[in-house]
């Protein structure tokens, strides 16, 4: 199979994939998966409250922050935000309004009319059609609603329509002051990340073509911010490697080519972004994306939370970290080694294969190693409100074993009547509220790629100038790229949750002033 799929490559070919820093034996690979398929997850049964997810009392609560504070001075932490996606997917129904010319029904135009205020983009809106040499009022009053939404989305206005998701306003102050969704990350973690010496580390993942007006954005603002904040802010900025490309296939899984007969690779998705994580060789990291933000005036509660997640993760760390050392010691004591399968099946949820009890001690030491010696995620979850995306289900393993995974529907067996029921019962959501440590015992980073279930891929079915084709995205950055992590999932309140996903859940109370 590998020699067949080989010859379909020339020298230039094998030039070109060379130049992208991919290798022959990868993309032969990407192929051999489009020709087989991809196994489905199969689900065990969906996580639910004392069976997979955690709850904090408020007691618990106290002692965690206090965690994480103490470890926090001590200039642990650091956050990281996969900011690359574009914001055109937000204004979806105003572009749909720009083709047809006008709205589908008067009641979305009324709407429009009472809403257009609201935006917090609202008064650089009317700036900028003044700068134009244009009637704002006028123009509404016309009703060219159209012209206006043009406004908002091209190049002769915000050209919110091309910016990515990052620089576009989402809060604004009663002040008369407006905050774009990546000065409200910098806000925000000032009062999580923060340390002692006035710190504070944050890594944004931005799209490479933006990497120019992002940079220059922040060199604008930053200086504002660690004022107020009394922060210094040392951000960093990374694109998705070309090197973590994919090869796109047509429909016969033969290697798509464009116009010029040169093959397509295309971006592997939010997966290839393990590889910026690796970069930063954080220790305490918090991921969280881009359009999940909130006001000044509902932070407080949200940040009080990020640190019960950070003192969690502290706590389970230290406890790793000291049954790792008796592991690696001369001898362990049997209240020692009690204590530490314990701690395995009931903190980490770990379910041992049935033949566990039958096997020596030099093998359950060995097992139990090399469980404990892994990256570590604690994932808040919130109660499932409907809200599309992936959620927390026990999955049955290969050897027997079952581990706690975040699941996205398109890895089920969709045909499966009894795996689509699993699915649906589904009571919590993955809102993407992650700390990880990402350093072992000894204080080395992990080698992340050594943790990845590389055949839970995604096939896509896309096109490129009409044409069909197929893409593959590499396992999900929170999904399949941890799914060898140990794992902790703790719910968190709705509220704590606010993404914005279309323009119009800028209007909801949570994101106004």
């Amino acid at each position: 199979m590998n020699e067949t799929i080989s010859k379909m490559f020339s020298e230039a070919d094998l030039t070109q994939i060379r130049d992208a820093g991919l290798t022959q034996d990868r993309i032969v690979q990407q192929i051999k998966i489009f020709t087989e398929g991809v196994e489905p997850i199969h689900l065990n049964r969906p996580c639910t409250v004392d069976d997979g997810i955690e709850i904090i009392n408020e007691k618990q609560a106290e002692l965690y922050v206090e965690l994480h504070e103490r470890e926090l001075d001590r200039g642990r932490m650091m956050k990281f935000v996969p900011a690359s996606g574009a914001a055109s997917r937000m204004f979806k129904d105003w572009y749909q309004c720009l083709e047809q010319g006008d709205f589908d029904n008067s009641a979305d135009e009324a709407a429009f009319n009472r809403n257009l205020n609201r935006y917090p983009f609202f008064d650089d809106l009317v700036r900028v059609i003044r700068q134009n040499g244009q009637d704002f009022e006028r123009l509404m009053q016309q009703k060219k609603y159209t012209s206006i939404m043009e406004y908002v989305l091209s190049q002769k206005g915000l050209n919110y329509g091309q910016l990515p998701k990052a620089l576009i306003k989402f809060h604004k102050y009663p002040d008369g002051t407006s905050r774009t969704a990546i000065e409200e990350h910098l806000v925000e973690a000032a009062q999580y990340i923060k340390d002692e010496n006035g710190n504070c580390r944050i890594h944004f993942t931005v799209p490479d073509q933006q990497m120019e007006r992002i940079d220059d954005f922040l060199d604008g603002v930053k200086e504002r911010y660690e004022k107020m904040l009394d922060v210094r802010f040392h951000v960093d900025l990374s694109v998705q490697s070309p090197s973590t490309d994919t090869i796109a296939v047509d429909l016969q899984n033969r290697p798509f080519r464009d116009e010029d007969g040169k093959l397509t690779f295309r971006p592997g998705g939010h997966g290839a972004l393990l590889k910026n994580l690796q970069s930063t060789k954080g220790d305490l990291v918090f991921i969280k994306n881009i359009d999940n933000v909130l006001p000044d005036r509902l932070k407080p509660r949200m940040v009080h939370y990020k640190k019960v997640l950070g003192g969690y993760l502290i706590a389970i760390q230290e406890d790793i970290f000291k049954y790792l050392r008796l592991l690696t010691g001369r001898s362990i004591k049997k209240g020692d080694w009690s204590s530490i399968t314990e701690f395995c099946r009931t903190k980490l949820k770990i379910r041992f294969p049935s033949a566990f009890e039958s096997i020596s001690q030099k093998q359950k030491s060995e097992l139990i190693y090399q469980q404990l010696n892994r990256p570590i995620r604690v994932c808040g979850m919130v109660r499932n409100v409907g809200e599309p995306g992936g959620g927390p289900f026990w999955v049955d393993e290969k050897d027997g074993m079952q581990s706690l995974q975040i699941v996205e529907e398109v890895h089920i067996d969709s045909t499966s009547e009894q795996q689509r029921k699993l699915w649906k019962s589904g009571t919590h959501f993955n809102p993407v509220d992650i700390v990880c440590s990402l350093k072992n015992f000894r204080g080395e980073v992990f080698d992340l790629n050594g943790f990845v279930d590389a055949q839970a891929v995604c096939i896509a079915r896309k096109s490129d100038k009409g044409r069909d084709l197929k893409a593959l995205e590499l396992p999900g950055l929170w999904n399949s790229s941890m799914s060898f992590w140990n794992t902790i999932f703790l719910e968190m309140p709705l509220d704590t949750f606010n993404p914005v996903k279309t323009v119009d859940d800028l209007l909801r109370s949570t994101h106004q002033s």
